[in-house]
């Protein structure tokens, strides 16, 4: 039976870091863990219908909630005149306990992010796209990214197969019991009318780092 690890959180403090960063006693860590939750499913929920958002991170201090988005599209965040920045402080400030403030980080590169790459896979799957044509194509993208190595899982009724089924692409190495390989991970569903869920998994493989 396969041992299957997150390689992110099997890399947690040799080169990565997590993506909620605070400290609470006992009485606060509950509810702030729940106000993270709830943070992080307003923002996904708001930019759903596209695949923009690459990671969320949140920290917190004394007197203020600081959450920083990274996307693809900050254009698509910040809004005309920064009106959908100031209207997703509001939506959560609703939620946090403190005032909030909101980073907006652009990813250069999306190809090299493993979830923007599952989730647009799953919207292709959405739309009844081959399986092979959509993680081929995303491979090769991201591959031409510079990526040292990427590998694609896609897991249910594929093509409207009767019988699930597991699929998988490989290009490039990716060493996932490496712990100075610099790894990206990520699963997504794709929910396909009369078929059910798909689902995607994503490795990225960025090259290995001399600070681990």
């Amino acid at each position: 039976m396969g041992q299957k690890v997150n390689p992110i959180s099997f890399r947690l403090q040799v080169h990565k870091n997590w993506d909620s960063r605070w400290f609470a006693n006992k009485r606060d860590f509950s509810k702030w863990l729940a106000e993270d939750i709830q943070i992080r499913e307003v923002i996904e929920k708001k930019f759903a219908s596209r695949p923009t958002i690459d990671r969320i991170e949140i920290e917190r201090s004394a007197n203020q909630v600081t959450v920083t988005i990274h996307t693809a599209k900050a254009g698509v965040v910040i809004g005309r005149g920064g009106a959908g920045v100031q209207e997703l402080k509001t939506q959560l400030e609703k939620i946090a306990s403190l005032p909030v403030r909101i980073n907006i980080e652009e990813v250069k590169r999306p190809e090299l992010s493993a979830k923007l790459v599952a989730e647009n896979i799953a919207r292709q799957l959405e739309r009844r796209i081959n399986f092979r044509r959509a993680t081929k194509m995303a491979a090769q993208n991201t591959i031409n990214a510079g990526a040292k190595g990427i590998r694609i899982e896609v897991a249910g009724r594929l093509n409207n197969a009767e019988m699930a089924r597991r699929e998988k692409i490989i290009e490039g190495s990716v060493p996932l019991h490496t712990l100075r390989a610099d790894i990206d991970f990520h699963s997504a569903r794709a929910e396909c009318a009369g078929v059910g869920i798909v689902g995607v998994k994503v490795w990225i493989y960025k090259g290995e780092r001399s600070d681990a």
